[in-house]
């Protein structure tokens, strides 16, 4: 390996591209300057990625640790705006969104294109609310329209498995209502939950369903898809219905690969009797797995028909003594649950067993003088013949003698007494 040195003067910089013999590999570097400034401390999350290198010699592992990127703005700050639709009517409608009481026109045809779309690929990063547990996704985000960047208190990036919300509010933050609204737009209801949007107004053709999937697979995992070619209308089940929720905004009013304006809502139950009866056995399986976290391994294994020693134990200890008694399940959990904190509040009271450095000897494993000096003493049986073999014999080990204590009455307390 060849060394490369550096001259420091003030006129002299470094060849962009620099070949080091022997590598095998070109480096390139910035260019040197003679007072170059500190890196500046900030608090920006950081990630690390792992670099493996082979040379002909050795295998060099380096670690290379980048900042993450920030959310860029979406929008022009001075350019946004958010104020309510225009005026077209007497009475504006704040559940709808819209006014209400004047001149009535075709809603399909009122209907606009969205003035821009989400790029996750490009505008995620890390914002203020990264920091912060629980916060809830950019509304303006999904719609492309955020203009505070990494500086939004909410979250622009795409919901996960692991993010998880009331019941009671989407993704969003905002709150559900009780029941859907009447064209199935809006938040939705706290009543179901629903994974499933309508997609209508699709430009028919041949490959309606590759090009429905390649667009709505960029918000989330796609559970399943239904296509109906001849009325140009799908209808996009998630696995996620975090995912749903913040697809639904983000492909509101949009198009796919023409020009088509989207209309996306919530889906209504599914009339189909199999679509039904799969659904019921998800709902179960979610039950069921949140039985398995909550209770210990071995009830499961009891319940589920797996142990069938845990059945013969409860069988006989399940009588606590008593002829002909079964106890029912809640008391036999009850028992189990309370032997168990038991258990474990004794172990965290009584700690780890500590283990004596020097232990003694076992019985019957001594000889000479070794068997006396260790019966009483720091050193065991078996380290005292030890050490008098090293010694050649030349070591003699005495034992200090036990004071003895007088048998009597209880005398010399120290008083001065006479009357003692």
């Amino acid at each position: 390996m060849t060394e490369v040195q550096h001259m420091h003067t003030e006129t002299m910089t470094t060849p962009s591209n620099l070949e080091v013999p022997g590598a095998g590999q070109t480096s390139t570097e910035p260019a040197a300057t003679s007072n170059p400034s500190p890196p500046e401390a900030t608090d920006e999350p950081a990630t690390a990625t792992t670099l493996t290198t082979t040379n002909a010699d050795k295998k060099v592992k380096k670690i290379i640790r980048k900042k993450r990127r920030p959310a860029r703005p979406q929008v022009d700050p001075s350019t946004f705006k958010n104020e309510p639709p225009p005026p077209t009517g007497t009475i504006f409608n704040i559940w709808y969104n819209k006014w209400s009481g004047g001149d009535r026109e075709d809603k399909y045809l009122s209907k606009t294109a969205a003035p821009s779309r989400c790029n996750v690929a490009r505008d995620s990063g890390y914002t203020r609310a990264d920091k912060i547990p629980g916060s809830y996704f950019c509304l303006f985000f999904a719609r492309g329209l955020c203009p505070r960047g990494q500086e939004c208190e909410y979250l622009h990036r795409l919901p996960g498995i692991h993010d998880l919300f009331n019941p009671n509010v989407d993704c969003f933050g905002r709150d559900k209502h009780s029941d859907y609204r009447d064209d199935m737009g809006g938040v939705g209801s706290f009543l179901r939950q629903n994974r499933t949007l309508y997609v209508g107004r699709i430009h028919v053709t041949d490959d309606i369903e590759e090009i429905v999937a390649r667009h709505f697979q960029e918000w989330g995992q796609i559970d399943r898809i239904r296509v109906l070619t001849a009325r140009g209308v799908a209808f996009v089940t998630y696995t996620n219905e975090a995912n749903s929720q913040f697809a639904k905004e983000a492909m509101a009013h949009q198009a796919l690969d023409h020009n088509e304006i989207l209309n996306v809502r919530w889906a209504t139950v599914d009339p189909n009797p199999q679509a039904q009866k799969r659904e019921a056995h998800r709902i179960e399986e979610q039950a069921a797995e949140a039985i398995r976290r909550a209770l210990p391994a071995d009830y499961v294994a009891e319940i589920e028909g797996r142990d069938p020693d845990q059945k013969k134990r409860r069988k006989i200890e399940g009588s606590f003594g008593l002829q002909g008694y079964d106890a029912p399940d809640d008391v036999w959990y009850a028992k189990e649950k309370a032997a168990l904190e038991a258990a474990a509040d004794a172990q965290v009271l009584d700690g780890p067993e500590e283990q004596l450095m020097i232990e003694d000897a076992p019985q019957g494993e001594s000889s000479g003088n070794a068997s006396g000096n260790g019966e009483n003493g720091i050193l065991s049986n078996s380290t005292l013949a030890a050490l008098k073999g090293y010694s050649g014999g030349g070591v003699t080990f005495t034992t200090a003698k036990k004071p003895t204590t007088t048998a009597g009455p209880l005398v010399g307390y120290g008083s001065g007494d006479d009357s003692d």
